[in-house]
């Protein structure tokens, strides 16, 4: 009878701090998510037309390599996620669309968007600055390369997909809003609650010295690497990974190995892999790991190099 009392004080102590790390954490970010919720949909229902718009305006005009910076903007401004931004570009390349200037697009809207953005204000200014920057950088780099190595090369192959069916069609502009504020929490609000349970499981039974070995400033080169491997079996959604990494942070991860990991995180995302591969072939969708994977590692040691 002692060791079942025993066991069982023990289970609801740990579940009594589980709850207590869970609600701590769930404070300290839900109205980030809150907010960026609510600024995808605004972007998506009244802004995505003129961004993409935008864009295709690019077309008539002779910008040359400088196209590549608007090109990586406007695909983080883009609020739809890569099957959505995939058959766009299919239709801007169909209309003679530089394909240096699609790749900057896609790259940076794979790494990032408003919505994500926002979120990432939960890690703190410098934290979102870095993000915002080096997926600019990753994306204009990608349409570089496309630029240099495939000048008289396609890169991409769109043929697989078609148009994109748009579903903000409620004549009611409030519900349209309501409506796609909907989607949006019902696609994210699963992963959001689970990035925030286990940020918790981390902070109760992963010792900070341990997070500080793996992924801190004295061990960088492997600190590195680790974060921008993990990012794969991880990353099913960018709003539950802010948890994560919120609770890393705390515990001895460098900013340059959660710098590395918010790049190849979304890029390595298995939906995301999906489609990238259809258009691009496996010779091309290797290089596309390659080039993320390097790029990672490099912003990773840029960041830590002028952080220290």
């Amino acid at each position: 009878m002692t060791g079942d009392s025993g066991l069982g004080e023990l289970l609801l102590r740990e579940w009594t701090y589980f709850w207590s790390y869970f609600f701590l954490q769930f404070g300290q970010i839900a109205g980030y998510y809150v907010l960026g919720m609510v600024l995808g949909s605004l972007i998506s229902v009244f802004g995505k037309e003129k961004i993409h718009g935008l864009f295709a305006a690019m077309r008539t005009r002779k910008l040359g390599v400088l196209g590549l910076v608007p090109a990586s903007l406007l695909g983080i401004a883009s609020p739809l996620c890569m099957y959505g931004t995939i058959p766009i570009a299919a239709s801007f390349a169909e209309q003679g669309m530089e394909e240096d200037w699609l790749a900057a697009f896609m790259m940076s809207s794979i790494l990032l968007n408003p919505q994500l953005l926002l979120y990432s204000a939960a890690l703190g200014s410098t934290a979102m600055i870095i993000r915002l920057v080096s997926c600019f950088l990753c994306g204009a780099a990608a349409g570089l390369c496309i630029r240099i190595f495939y000048k008289n090369r396609n890169f991409f192959t769109f043929t697989s997909f078609g148009k994109t069916v748009n579903r903000d069609t409620d004549p009611n502009i409030a519900l349209r809003l309501l409506k796609n504020i909907g989607r949006n929490f019902k696609a994210t609000a699963l992963y959001f609650v689970i990035g925030v349970a286990l940020s918790a499981l981390f902070q109760r039974y992963v010792p900070p010295d341990a997070m500080a070995t793996l992924f801190g400033r004295g061990n960088r080169g492997f600190g590195l690497l680790m974060a921008a491997t993990i990012g794969v079996p991880l990353y099913a959604c960018g709003g539950g990974t802010i948890p994560l990494l919120m609770g890393w942070l705390q515990t001895g991860m460098s900013m340059g190995s959660a710098t590395a990991f918010m790049i190849t995180g979304p890029a390595t995302k298995i939906t995301n892999l999906g489609a990238v591969k259809i258009i691009l072939g496996m010779k091309n969708f290797i290089l596309y790991l390659v080039f993320t994977i390097l790029f990672a590692l490099l912003s990773g040691f840029v960041v830590d190099y002028i952080l220290n």
